[in-house]
């Protein structure tokens, strides 16, 4: 795990080194064309030996080459999705079972989905590989959050928890999860750039300057979470059954139930909103950021500060 957060932090390195210090391409110049001029009734012959004026060149691109960096930036991310893999699974053969039994291990298993959602996403859009510095961000910060704060020996699964509704129920909350974090990191970015492009220029609007169209980064971010809701939407239907085969009832308004339905009500609101016409694009993007806000608060606030039927934080 320490060699993944170490890859990580240099891939981010990378990625902010071209982000910083891609080269200006030069721009196109273009011969100013004459216009043309427009023949009018009864002209005179002043009007006749009058040169056409030459039509404005249009304005330079302002655009960036992409540097070696950026290609090595990407390559030392999937060493370190790899590194992180391989955490998970020996985990997993230490504890002799799937590596959901903690906090600290379904944050281990969500970032990993988010990074290989991240690197799928990208070997199908290289253009928005400048996204790449603030997705390693988010895997920095939270795998560091992960190791110093979260982090639990390894130990057998409780009672509780050995059914086979637990691979199912986790799985599927861990992969919406890792989706909803890259979803929430393609928000976060489109809103700053969306900031940018209408001419807010104080921190921190300026550091997404060389970020991808606001546009692409809005639709990224719908597909993602359109993608993932279907998934959280599995995960809260199937521990509704497996709470009925376990404690006799398929609901009980627990802390972790009640916040699960709370994330899905405002997600579906987002897909919501962002199918309605009249309802702004970055209106709708601030509901998505605040589903992953409940989301958080599900994993963290409710495992540490709440008592329930679900309180497997291992802390």
């Amino acid at each position: 795990m320490t060699a993944a957060i170490l890859a990580y932090l240099g891939a981010m390195v990378g990625h902010a080194a071209e982000y910083a210090f891609g080269s200006r391409a030069p721009a196109a110049r273009v011969a100013a064309r004459p216009r043309r001029a427009l023949a009018t009734v009864g002209a005179g012959a002043q009007g006749a030996g009058t040169p056409p004026e030459p039509e404005p060149a249009p304005a330079a691109a302002d655009s960036r080459r992409p540097l070696p960096v950026g290609r090595i930036a990407v390559a030392v991310t999937v060493l370190a999705a790899v590194a992180h893999f391989a955490a998970v699974v020996t985990r997993g053969i230490a504890a002799r079972r799937m590596t959901w039994g903690n906090m600290y291990e379904f944050v281990l298993t969500l970032t990993l989905v988010g990074v290989i959602a991240w690197l799928i996403v990208l070997a199908r859009r290289p253009s928005i590989r400048r996204l790449g510095l603030f997705v390693t961000l988010a895997m920095v910060l939270l795998l560091g959050v992960a190791g110093m704060v979260l982090y639990t020996p390894v130990g057998p699964l409780m009672p509780a928890l050995k059914s086979v509704w637990f691979i199912i129920h986790v799985s599927s909350a861990a992969i919406a999860s890792g989706i909803f974090l890259l979803g929430f990191v393609t928000g976060v970015i489109y809103l700053l750039r969306a900031g940018y492009d209408r001419g807010k220029r104080r921190f921190p609007y300026p550091l997404v300057r060389w970020a991808p169209e606001a546009e692409a980064l809005e639709r990224l971010t719908f597909r993602l979470h359109a993608f993932a809701f279907p998934i959280w939407t599995f995960a809260i239907a199937s521990g509704a059954v497996w709470a009925e085969a376990a404690w006799g009832r398929y609901w009980g308004w627990d802390p972790k139930e009640t916040w699960s339905f709370i994330s899905w009500v405002v997600y579906a609101g987002y897909l919501h909103a962002r199918a309605t016409p009249s309802v702004k694009r970055r209106t709708a993007t601030w509901i998505a950021i605040i589903g992953f806000v409940t989301m958080m608060v599900n994993l963290i606030g409710v495992n540490l500060f709440f008592e329930g039927l679900h309180s497997y934080s291992g802390l």
